[in-house]
């Protein structure tokens, strides 16, 4: 029997990395969400495709007041914002909107959940999220994977949550808002992509878990040398493109036939091939 779109999207595990914090997987091991308890408070990064009950869910990992947090307005990681009555997201998060409640963009109905006008905390670089005895720093992102990315710096946990902007093996950084009045400048997203790297980089003393939302966690901080060098090598113009995704989910895109995958070592991205022939070599 085929699984339902509910036990695709909506079936979570979760185990404790450490005496208080959760790791939920989810997409059958594709996808992670993080929670993070304090003496007063728990906060949960991201909130999935919205099914509807993830809450239930967390609310059985932990018994503290619940605030909730996303690293990016994407279907995948705040359609379920709907299930809580307040959010902090980025001040980009109306650019990338449309990826969320656009049509065709999610299969189940956000304006069913129990709080679809639910408040937008607006945050960024220097804001605090107190839990009680553990401080999250917010951090501002330069577009490169989207317009309303946040990293979130957890120094007492030494943790840092880099969403979709830092992964294992590939990153996307093709237009992905359904925004068609979205800024998209190829030479300006590659070379964010290359400063955020570097920021991650030069914050690794403070840290010692990178920790994004797909493709595996904690991640190699050498990741972020070998995506720094996929920028300077595409520049350059020796990286490797490939015009086979060998990506299921990013196959199955429509702008897939318009797509092509750029390697360097362990680093790749995906993106616009006729836009990067643009910068190919000519930096």
């Amino acid at each position: 029997m085929e699984p339902t779109l509910e036990e695709i999207f909506g079936s979570y595990v979760a185990w404790k990395f450490d005496d208080c914090t959760w790791f939920i997987n989810f997409m059958n091991g594709s996808e992670n969400m993080y929670l993070l308890e304090g003496d007063d408070k728990a906060l949960l990064i991201d909130t999935g495709y919205g099914v509807g009950n993830l809450r239930a869910f967390v609310e059985k990992l932990t018994d503290k007041p619940i605030v909730v947090a996303n690293t990016h307005f994407h279907p995948d990681h705040a359609a379920g914002n709907g299930e809580f009555e307040a959010v902090y997201v980025s001040r980009g998060a109306e650019i990338d909107a449309p990826s969320l409640y656009g049509k065709n963009t999610n299969p189940f109905d956000l304006g069913a959940l129990p709080h679809p006008d639910y408040e937008k905390i607006y945050v960024g670089e220097g804001d605090k999220i107190e839990l009680g005895n553990r401080t999250i720093e917010v951090l501002d992102v330069k577009p490169a994977h989207c317009n309303s990315s946040l990293f979130y710096l957890d120094r007492s946990h030494r943790m840092l949550f880099c969403g979709d902007e830092m992964e294992s093996a590939q990153v996307i950084l093709f237009d992905n808002s359904n925004n068609p009045d979205a800024p998209y400048d190829v030479l300006e997203r590659l070379k964010n992509f290359r400063d955020n790297n570097l920021r991650l980089k030069e914050l690794g003393s403070e840290y010692d878990y990178l920790l994004p939302n797909h493709n595996g966690y904690p991640i190699a901080k050498s990741y972020l040398d070998e995506y720094i060098e996929l920028v300077d090598h595409i520049f350059i113009g020796d990286a490797v493109i490939e015009d086979k995704l060998n990506h299921k989910y990013i196959e199955m895109d429509a702008k897939a036939p318009t797509l092509c995958r750029v390697r360097f070592k362990h680093a790749s991205i995906f993106i616009k091939k006729e836009l990067l022939m643009q910068v190919y070599g000519k930096q």
